[in-house]
């Protein structure tokens, strides 16, 4: 099931890599339901916050009618970072799902560790499933970039 979902995820990032975002997807998963989508959308919104999993969350909510999102999981192409980490505890997301390491800015486990700091209100499960298509897609974008 982790894989389906992972799979929603990168079919996502593919979305945003085809118009020159950085390959990032999530989606929001209800009761083995996809409730909420996104993929990174900064340049095209002209806005910072827009980071898939905002993106995901806030479909998730316009679907569901609600900004709880309890007994609820993301799962995203890439460990989240210190702003969506903190969107997802504030949306009351049960667990996170993620295909690969962020070593630069990851908040789950990399750089930081938010999910498991016993001072935040909110708990968050969080797993990490290796999957080598969600690194390799971020690596082809900037090796791409940096050969322009």
């Amino acid at each position: 099931m982790k894989e389906e979902f992972l799979k929603e995820a990168y079919k996502e990032a593919v979305k945003a890599y085809e118009k020159g975002e950085v390959p990032i997807g999530a989606v929001v998963v209800k009761d083995g339901k996809v409730i909420g989508r996104g993929y990174n959308q900064r340049i095209e919104k002209k806005n910072a916050l827009y980071h898939a999993e905002i993106v995901a969350i806030e479909d998730a909510c316009r679907n569901i009618g609600h900004w709880r999102l309890d007994d609820c999981e993301i799962y995203i192409t890439l460990e989240p970072c210190v702003m969506c980490a903190g969107a997802i505890m504030q949306s009351r997301i049960k667990k996170v799902i993620f295909g690969a390491k962020d070593e630069k800015g990851g908040a789950v486990i990399s750089k930081y560790t938010l999910f498991s700091d016993s001072k935040l209100p909110f708990k968050v499960e969080f797993e990490y499933v290796e999957d080598k298509k969600c690194s390799e897609i971020l690596k082809k974008f900037f090796k791409e970039k940096r050969a322009k």
